[in-house]
């Protein structure tokens, strides 16, 4: 089993490392400790170094840090002090160093442009922001020109200038018609870097549109067009020009002299480029040249990197992505035409901007300790560093004799509390800069525990534990365990201890339980925490279920008995075929057994037994067959029990071709139970080796088919048999088939683009399958660009299933195409995706929020819309945060939760609801995306107004006596407002009967009162609510409790007054009446008059009240009696068909009749007697014979 899991903090920064030549101390993230201890300002966020601002928008100049006590903040523009209170219209947020400049009342945003920096000062020290150079975006309009048009010979090369004006940012270029069509570009025609349209030569269809170029400005978004050029081309062949166009030499077709290549750009044979480090490098090369050249890139010495170089606008440009310093050198292209060829050597040099080595990290000590700060970074030109001290050059800081400076290191010995400060590092060259802020703590605390204490850990036998302990101490403490309190220091053996305090027991025995104890000291004192060790046996199945084969109908139990420790919960649960088992009414699960009734095909697969309590589990697997009904045997074959049928064997391939193959094979034993179908299976060990999977099925009837085959697989196959039993098991493999290859007739599916960090974009699929390669090296050329710039495609060959664009502004639409290509070719094309690149925070907040209160619990929002292109991703919600202040109630408690309420989509109004009443409130908005929570917007303070109370606490009613009873209760929880006071309504009750109520209200201060009792038998039922002005708010119901020795009394005068229970009765009475009256039928009619025919007549066998010699009266007037008589109308027996005298039957001769002629002995014959003794049954029992005695 595993450790248990630690609890957040034993994750967090509690660790106490040594670095360097002194020691360093780590704050632990535990709110409690970080409140307490002090610490010099950090910046934790400012706006980026060049800071283009959009005019149109009030200008946000980003600073915030932390610090304890909390910093404050300060600015200066151009190295001078700036002074914000007295510009009306720049403010500093707050609880942060955020300028935030108002344009909404006038004024010239160019006029702020500048280098500003920002102070966060506390008593420890002062933090520096960068030099964040603050620009206004422009977009100027094209200068108004007229355009003569432009006459060139057919096959000349051609240069259309754009020229765009300068723009910050510089705009994006792109050509089209003045009917807005784009300019079909190809190696022939297309556009430079620069921006301009280059034609490496001219055709008479250039001709047929004219040429605009088209710059969009990226803050404003939009569009300037320059006045378009007309082209006019001199052909020698002006008419029937398009019947020319797919001519296989269609320049000297068309009289077009043909040429050697030159280059269009850059001029000349050679030239050169400095790039920075980490940035892109581009090299263009465009020519001219009749037919139109191609192009080729080399580098001297060495081969292009194929990870970083790709080739954009028809090979003419070479992109090196992130440059460094080993891409320095001379590249060359090669232009060449079956003319000729002529090249271009580009000198390149890589210079870099400052870059870390080491940067400086914050220093916290002890008194006493040693320290240092590294400040190394690296750049071309070499850097220099400069080191100040809270703003201030270290040269013109007081001196420190505990403090040496050497060159990029600052060397601190035996610090004291004197020596906090804030350190800052600046790393320049021509390129660029590097600023960072390092503080210096000097912190004495005595150790501290960081986790709970007396922790119960519980582990399973024989398994590996961690006890955590975290602390922390300046000087770092040292930790010690000790077990139950005694014995030495535990390290060694089957234990371990880590640099972070924690203890590894490598494997739990019973012996280990027991109380541990952590004991952290330094020269301030000692902590000590306990951690409680129980060790619990393992959860083992003893007796788990076996596979079965059961008929349909009948009833299985699969058992799993479990052996666990008692002082656990044990929980036995139940899989089908991997999945939760439904427990249906079929079913029933006990602790020890699962029995299945009337065992349907359905219940067919895997059952799985799971034991598990809360630190382990156990589990069984056992496999249900089964069969279906089985009729009666009609021959041998059927009598004989079924199983699977055995495997089919000697596969054998035939037909062999490009796509197919023929399979043959030999089918196995049925064992009683026609095979219904064959599964063909293959593998192939290119992707998947070892992995079978289903190709095709067969009937059961057949034993070849033929496979169809996806090219360039190396296949095996395998047959199973399958019957109504079950499979069989898998033929041995085949022999090995490899298809010829073919390239991909298809492309990967489930292409994606979705930002992982705020300046990149993953493009990730789903990988194609061997079916699918059809080839070797199956890879995928990867396309992306701008959706809507019309921008040239970038492209990457990938091996594998994801591939991620760097660079990129934040959330912008791309394009996407992912195509398949092997060793044999290309895929089709493959359909565009949209995706999008990462999101950032979003960089405003909703302004004019505005709060009208509702009622006492809910408030409304407004708010306006924020920019789309501040959001810097998809808007999520608007969010209001809110807490509440305080309540209007002196002397009341109130929790300040934040808590908040989302309103999805791009809504401008909400409403929040389930506030507390008579409550201040204060509230701020943000706006959300898939990143996160952007500013929070200006706070906004409410007040909800009274409410009704909620129900009174403890409402207790008691009954000291027979005469009074007594009510307490306590205050409402929730006044909501000011109490005016209680109602209380209270009515006696006896049963259903309810008493006149009655009504009492109380001051506020009131919590008790009596009620005198009417009588002592009626119960009283009270509710009581408390009182505001606005009304009466929850109520809240109590009854008494009945009076003792009473209830019974109670119970049976209600009930001997209720209509069901007198109906009862009389219903009993009558059903006694009706038995006595059927009592006295029997006793006067006597039993059944057992008659046998003096004839020899046999009795029937088929009829069962013959065979005892008896017979009974019908129940039906019109049935004829048994034994050949017959019921006359009078009631009396008339004799059918024999003549004999009743005396006859009677013994010694004589027969008895009363008055009427009835006949009252019992006739029988004397041999038959014993036969008839005990036979006797009641007539009387039918209600039809009951009135044909007392006819």
């Amino acid at each position: 089993m595993a450790r248990p899991q630690p609890p957040p903090w034993g994750h967090t920064a509690f660790l106490l490392c040594l670095l360097g030549i002194g020691g360093a101390i780590e704050i632990p993230m535990d709110p409690s400790i970080q409140n307490e201890l002090p610490q010099p300002p950090t910046i934790t966020k400012q706006s980026v170094k060049d800071h283009i601002v959009d005019p149109r928008d009030n200008i946000l100049i980003e600073c915030e840090a932390k610090g304890n006590p909390a910093p404050s903040f300060h600015w200066t523009r151009n190295s001078r002090f700036f002074n914000v209170a007295k510009d009306p219209r720049v403010s500093m947020r707050r609880r942060s160093g955020t300028l935030v400049i108002d344009f909404r009342s006038g004024g010239r945003p160019e006029e702020y442009e500048g280098e500003y920096q920002c102070f966060a000062r506390n008593k420890f020290g002062t933090a520096l922001s960068n030099r964040i150079r603050l620009q206004v975006s422009k977009s100027p309009l094209w200068p108004k020109e007229n355009l003569d048009p432009v006459v060139v010979q057919e096959g000349a090369p051609l240069t259309l200038q754009c020229n765009p004006p300068p723009g910050l940012p510089s705009p994006v270029i792109f050509w089209m018609s003045s009917s807005m069509e784009p300019i079909t570009q190809d190696k022939r025609v297309s556009q430079g870097h620069n921006g301009d349209l280059y034609f490496s030569n001219v055709l008479v269809q250039d001709m047929q549109t004219d040429y605009s170029c088209n710059a969009r400005f990226h803050f404003t978004h939009t569009i300037q067009q320059k006045n378009p050029f007309t082209l006019k081309v001199l052909t020698n062949h002006p008419y029937n020009d398009s019947s020319l166009r797919n001519h296989p030499d269609m320049y000297s077709a068309r009289g077009v002299a043909e040429r050697t290549p030159s280059f269009m750009y850059p001029q000349g044979t050679s030239s050169s480029q400095m790039v920075l480090r980490g940035t892109d490098l581009l090299l263009e090369c465009i020519a001219s040249g009749v037919p139109t050249p191609d192009i080729a890139w080399y580098k001297k010495g060495g081969d292009l990197p194929s990870d970083k170089a790709k080739f954009e606008n028809f090979n003419k440009a070479l992109r090196i992505t992130s440059v460094s310093e080993e891409d320095s050198g001379e590249y060359f292209c090669l232009a060449s035409n079956k003319m000729g060829s002529i090249r271009h050597t580009i000198s390149v040099r890589v210079k870099a901007a400052p870059y870390w080595l080491e940067e400086p990290k914050n220093l916290i000590l002890a008194p006493g300790e040693d320290g240092r700060l590294v400040c190394r970074a690296n750049g071309n030109p070499k850097p220099t560093v400069q080191w100040m001290v809270n703003g201030e050059p270290l040269q013109s800081a007081p001196p420190n004799p505990n403090r040496e400076v050497a060159g990029d290191t600052i060397i601190f010995r035996d610090t004291q509390i004197s020596s906090r400060a804030v350190y800052q590092c600046n790393t320049s060259n021509e390129h660029g800069y590097l600023l960072a802020n390092a503080f210096v703590s000097v912190l004495d605390v005595p150790p501290r525990m960081l986790s709970p204490r007396n922790q119960l850990i519980r582990v399973i036998l024989y398994n590996r534990t961690r006890l955590d302990c975290p602390f922390f101490g300046s000087p770092i403490p040292t930790l010690r365990w000790f077990k139950n309190g005694q014995g030495s220091n535990l390290d060694g053996g089957n234990y371990h201890v880590y640099e972070n305090g924690s203890l590894e027991i490598k494997m739990i025995r019973k012996e280990d339980q027991g109380i541990y104890t952590c004991v952290a000291t330094n020269i301030l004192g000692k902590a000590e925490n306990q951690v409680r060790l129980e060790v619990k046996d393992p959860t083992r199945i003893f007796r788990m279920p076996e596979d079965q084969t059961a008929k349909r109908g009948t009833t299985v139990q699969l058992e799993c008995r479990v052996k666990h420790d008692p002082s656990l919960k044990l929980t036995v649960s139940w899989l089908k075929d991997d999945e939760p088992l439904y427990i249906g009414n079929r079913m029933k699960k006990e602790d020890d057994s699962l029995t299945i009734f009337g065992v349907a095909e359905r219940d067919h697969g895997s059952y799985t037994c799971i034991a598990s309590t809360e630190l382990d589990q156990d589990l069984a697997k056992a496999y249900l067959t089964v069969l279906a009904d089985q009729t009666t045997p009609t021959n041998r074959l059927a009598a004989l029990p079924k199983g699977r049928p055995d495997r089919p064997r000697d596969l054998e391939l035939t037909d062999l071709a490009e796509r197919s193959v023929r399979l043959t094979w030999i089918p196995g034993d049925d064992n009683n139970s026609p095979i219904t179908e064959y599964v063909v299976q293959f593998e192939e060990d290119q992707f998947q080796p070892g992995i079978w999977h289903d190709h095709s099925k067969f009937p059961g009837g057949v034993n070849s088919g033929v496979l169809q085959l996806s090219p360039y697989v190396n296949y095996q196959f395998r047959v199973i048999a399958v019957n109504e039993v079950g499979s069989s098991h898998p033929s041995l493999p085949s022999e090995r088939y490899r298809t010829s290859g073919a390239p991909p007739e298809s492309n990967p599916g489930d292409v994606k683009g979705e930002g992982t960090r705020k300046n990149n974009m993953e493009i990730t699929w789903t990988p194609m399958n061997a079916t699918s390669a059809f080839g070797p090296n199956l890879r995928y050329i990867v396309r992306w660009r701008r959706r809507e710039t019309r921008e040239t495609w970038n492209n990457v060959t990938v091996w594998g299933s994801r591939y991620v664009v760097g660079q990129t502004p934040v959330y912008v639409p791309y394009e996407i195409r992912v195509q398949a290509e092997n060793d044999f070719g290309k895929g089709p094309e493959p359909d565009t995706v949209i995706g999008y690149s990462g999101e950032d925070y979003p960089r405003a907040a909703p302004t004019d929020v505005k709060v009208r209160v509702l009622n006492s619990t809910a408030i409304s929002l407004q708010w306006n819309r924020v920019y789309s292109d501040t959001v810097q991703g998809q808007l999520r919600e608007y969010r209001a945060y809110y807490w509440r202040e305080s309540s209007l109630l002196k002397n009341l408690w109130v929790s300040q939760k934040r808590q908040h309420a989302s309103f999805s989509g791009d809504r401008l109004r909400g409403v929040v609801s389930r506030l507390f009443p008579y409550s201040n409130y204060k509230l701020e908005m943000v706006v959300v995306n898939g990143r996160g929570d952007g500013p929070r917007s200006e706070t906004k303070e409410f007040t909800t107004p009274e409410g009704v109370p909620s129900a009174p606490r403890r409402f207790r009613v008691r009954q000291p006596n027979l005469q009074t009873i007594t009510l307490e209760w306590d205050h409402p929880e929730h006044p909501n407002g000011i109490l005016t006071g209680y109602s209380l309504r209270y009515a006696a009750f006896n049963g259903t009967k309810v008493g006149k109520q009655m009504v009492e209200n109380f001051s506020p201060n009131d919590t008790k009162f009596t009620v005198q009792r009417a009588d002592p038998v009626s119960r009283y039922r009270f509710t009581l609510s408390a009182r505001t002005q606005v009304g009466a708010g929850e109520a809240v119901t109590e009854e008494s409790p009945a009076p003792p020795n009473e209830a019974y009394t109670n119970n049976q005068a209600d009930i001997a007054t209720q209509g069901w229970f007198i109906g009862l009765m009389c219903a009993i009475a009558l059903l006694v009446l009706i038995l006595l009256i059927v009592c006295f039928i029997k006793r006067s009619r006597g039993g059944k008059y057992p008659v046998r025919e003096k004839k020899d007549v046999p009795l029937g066998p088929e009829d069962p009240k013959e065979e005892d010699g008896s017979f009974d009266y019908s129940d039906e007037d019109n049935k004829p009696l048994q034994g050949g008589s017959q019921t006359s109308l009078d009631g009396t027996i008339k004799q059918q068909e024999s003549d004999d005298s009743l005396v006859d039957y009677g013994e010694g001769g004589e027969g008895q009749f009363n008055e009427d002629g009835s006949f009252i002995g019992q006739y029988t014959v004397k041999k038959d007697k014993e036969e008839t003794e005990g036979n006797e049954s009641s007539e009387a029992t039918s209600p039809v014979n009951a009135i044909y005695s007392l006819a």
